[in-house]
């Protein structure tokens, strides 16, 4: 629905979008538990998931974009045609598409039945983060847990970087993350440790039928890794073996390869 009548016109001193510029800011979306999804693809996921409440566009957006902003006006979005300094000023990409929506927060909490779980810890780097949802999106993961000390999903970097994934699956922000541990492993899920200098490989647990059950799997901040004290209640401490001459993997990388090798082993189970 248009909530912005013929001949009006929002400018960046609107009170509406003045409360919009404020979602850039952490507190402020805690606040309202509201945030803001900028470009074509985040945008037509949450249309879809039904979490649009503002909906602003450009008139050269409206061209390009007609199936998008139909899809949020179906779901009861009001939807705002803007001038660009009015989308300049809600974005934080430098060229913004067009398309910023004002959303509302997400299921919050992880499934009872949840088969894989991915706990983000001290994860601080919203690109890194935002990819790994979608990684876990694609796999067919459960759920993903972002502890108090993680970046903020609903980051407009991160919302950007899961390309929509955010909007597909139960993302549970806040907490202490050995909380979310035990609580996951009382409830009988192996916990399992991402680390470089792990013990286990995790191709060779795939091989030996250690990823079937459910599993949590654990993944630390890039610089950093894991808390060793966080690391030693879980199950095993799983690498991702390096055959090249790399260093490294990136840590969005190095998640994207466990939860596929998982997946792929808990579908495996079940099919026989």
């Amino acid at each position: 629905m248009t909530a912005t009548q013929p001949g009006q016109k929002l400018t960046t001193r609107s009170a509406r979008v003045v409360s919009a510029r404020k979602l850039n800011r952490r507190r402020n979306r805690d606040k309202v538990r509201r945030f803001l999804a900028e470009g074509p693809q985040s945008v037509a996921e949450a249309a879809i998931a039904g979490a649009i409440i503002d909906l602003y566009y450009t008139e050269s957006a409206a061209e390009r974009f007609t199936d998008i902003i139909a899809s949020a006006e179906r779901s009861g979005a009001y939807t705002h045609v803007v001038e660009d300094e009015v989308l300049e000023a809600l974005a934080d990409t430098v060229t913004p598409q067009g398309l910023i929506a004002e959303c509302r927060y997400l299921e919050d909490h992880v499934p009872a039945d949840a088969r894989l779980v991915v706990v983000c810890d001290r994860i601080a780097d919203p690109g890194n983060a935002g990819t790994i949802l979608r990684a876990a999106d694609a796999a067919g993961a459960d759920a993903v847990v972002f502890p108090e000390e993680s970046v903020d999903p609903y980051n407009g970097k991160c919302v950007r970087a899961s390309a929509g994934s955010l909007f597909h699956l139960p993302v549970v922000r806040g907490g202490v993350t050995a909380e979310h541990v035990a609580t996951m492993s009382d409830l009988g899920a192996q916990v399992f440790a991402a680390d470089a200098g792990g013990d286990a490989d995790v191709f060779e647990l795939a091989a030996a039928g250690d990823l079937v059950g459910p599993i949590v799997w654990l993944f630390g901040s890039e610089p950093h890794g894991l808390d060793s004290e966080l690391a030693s209640i879980a199950h095993r401490k799983v690498r991702v073996p390096i055959w090249g001459q790399a260093e490294s993997l990136n840590l969005a990388v190095a998640a994207g390869v466990c939860l596929y090798v998982t997946a792929s082993s808990q579908r495996n189970a079940a099919q026989e």
